[in-house]
């Protein structure tokens, strides 16, 4: 089946979207309200310096692989990946006045083996167990879960599935901190394990311990660094959904998506024009797209189920353009606070604020990629994640965000500087800007201002994920992060095959077949 096919929003899922759907066929226009493409994942520029906006690791390869063989190339041809050695460096909360000794963790079994030996001896065969069932429940995961639409439980009968099923329900039914804490005792190396519930919007005390998959990425496997920063990610898979026969349309801001008979026709822009389609897909954010863009009869998920839902968290975002160079940070570090029940307390909990000290990611592509900062200068981006709450204010430029923002951006500078050995830090900074939780509403409509998409609980997860499909209106789909599989690049890269399945008519759990000439 093929025609007509209107997808809104150009972030990653709208754009492979457009991509996968024109190579099968679809007649594909793409809308994205804003001057640029990209979505979350997008690029800023000032004075020399260039700053990815938001995803900066790039993991699971297997799944950009796939999706460009899926195109009729490769990741090797559309990009050019460097491997992170070290993957990434930590420094754990400073004891006293003087900084803790970094530690530098470098991917592969035997370096991870010998890392926790050195903190914890005799934990090397703790790790095996432990990485060993996380490659085990991620094969399982990629195989058998992350694929399926979910429109039949075939996949979830899988004998393969039902098999591991003593061993998938203890995971799903304790927290990842829990898993993590009865095998080892190290503060630091619990952290190392737990921190991937960040990524996946959740916290280590709510994230199923079946995520403890994510081990395998970043112990096991390695990191990946594209050159030219994650915009040229998004270049290569525009490059394609066009070289595809999609047209892509900046700033073309979505009004309403059209529905004649319970069926999508269609959208209407925000200067009243009207675009015709047998289909919409929407990869905008899905409480915007039900709330928004849907008359109330034609909703799936009206106000009152969005209120029993987590949105995962917002994130204070630091541009950083740093005069001089800065050794003491690798190309991905995190600081890790002692205490982390208050610092996810904070985040997740009751009575929230701005975590202070905060457990804070930076990036320092300037490490890797000439490209992104001048010469003998530092680009950095700072990530604190905080409450998904707009009222806390917008960022801006040198400073001159809402004060709590702001005064916020100056702890954690000085945090930085502190913990990491940098006195002049603050004094070196020649860029800079803040981006917050207001920000992402207001700019991305993101729901509650979160950062990265509705959060990894178990009730949120999986089967119990919002499905690519609307239940009112015939014709209308979903992807990206708010849908099934869920938050990050390679999940929204799946969302798109899976909207592409789901038009094909394959209800299976499989991967699409990558074409025979795939690679040549």
């Amino acid at each position: 089946m093929s025609g007509s096919a209107a997808v809104v929003g150009g972030g990653i899922a709208g754009l492979a979207t457009a991509a996968l759907l024109a190579r099968d066929g679809w007649e594909v226009t793409l809308f994205e309200a804003r001057p640029e493409l990209g979505g979350r994942a997008g690029s800023w520029e000032r004075d020399g310096f260039r700053f990815d906006t938001g995803p900066s690791w790039y993991l699971m390869p297997e799944v950009f692989d796939h999706f460009f063989r899926l195109m009729g190339t490769t990741a090797e041809t559309e990009l050019d990946l460097v491997p992170l050695t070290p993957a990434y460096r930590v420094y754990p909360e400073p004891e006293g006045d003087a900084p803790s000794a970094p530690v530098d963790v470098v991917s592969g079994r035997d370096a991870a083996r010998a890392l926790f030996e050195e903190r914890e001896p005799g934990s090397g065969p703790q790790l095996d167990a432990y990485l060993d069932s996380a490659g085990e429940a991620y094969d399982l995961a990629v195989s058998k879960f992350l694929y399926d639409t979910y429109q039949g439980t075939a996949g979830l009968r899988d004998p393969a599935v039902v098999r591991r099923l003593p061993q998938l329900a203890p995971l799903l039914a304790r927290s990842l901190e829990r898993h993590v804490a009865q095998r080892f005792d190290d503060p630091v190396l619990r952290q190392i394990l737990g921190y991937p519930a960040v990524f996946l919007g959740a916290s280590p005390a709510t994230a199923p311990a079946l995520y403890h998959l994510m081990s395998r990425l970043d112990l096991d496997e390695g990191v990946l660094y594209p050159q030219g920063g994650f915009t040229a990610l998004i270049a290569a898979i525009a490059r394609l959904a066009e070289s595809a026969g999609a047209t892509l349309r900046t700033d073309a801001p979505v009004e309403r998506i059209l529905v004649t008979g319970g069926a999508a026709r269609g959208v209407r822009l925000a200067d009243g024009t009207v675009h015709h389609a047998d289909i919409v897909v929407s990869t905008a954010d899905l409480h915007r797209t039900e709330t928004e863009l849907l008359a109330p009869a034609e909703r799936t998920y009206p106000d009152r189920w969005w209120e029993k839902r987590n949105p995962g968290p917002g994130a204070l975002l630091l541009l950083l353009g740093v005069d001089g160079e800065l050794p003491q940070l690798a190309h991905h570090t995190l600081l890790f606070a002692a205490d982390w029940t208050e610092n996810f307390d904070d985040i997740f909990g009751a009575d929230t604020r701005i975590p202070d000290p905060a457990s804070i990611y930076i990036c320092r592509p300037s490490a890797t990629d000439p490209g992104v900062a001048p010469a003998g200068s530092e680009n950095l981006f700072v990530l604190v994640p905080m409450p998904a709450d707009p009222s806390l204010g917008h960022g801006g430029e040198d400073g001159d965000g809402d004060p709590a923002i702001e005064a916020a951006a100056d702890r954690v500078i000085a945090q930085i500087a502190d913990w990491t050995g940098t006195p002049d830090l603050a004094d070196r900074i020649r860029v800079r800007r803040t981006i917050s939780p207001a920000d992402f509403e207001s700019d991305l409509g993101a729901w509650r201002g979160g950062a990265l998409g509705l959060a990894h609980t178990l009730r949120q997860s999986a089967v119990f994920r919002p499905r690519n499909a609307s239940r009112r209106v015939d014709g209308l789909l979903y992807a990206g992060t708010s849908v099934l599989p869920g938050i990050g690049l390679p999940m929204c890269l799946i969302s798109a095959e899976l909207v592409a399945k789901r038009l094909r008519g394959d209800k299976s759990a499989a991967r699409l077949p990558e074409p025979a000439a795939s690679g040549a």
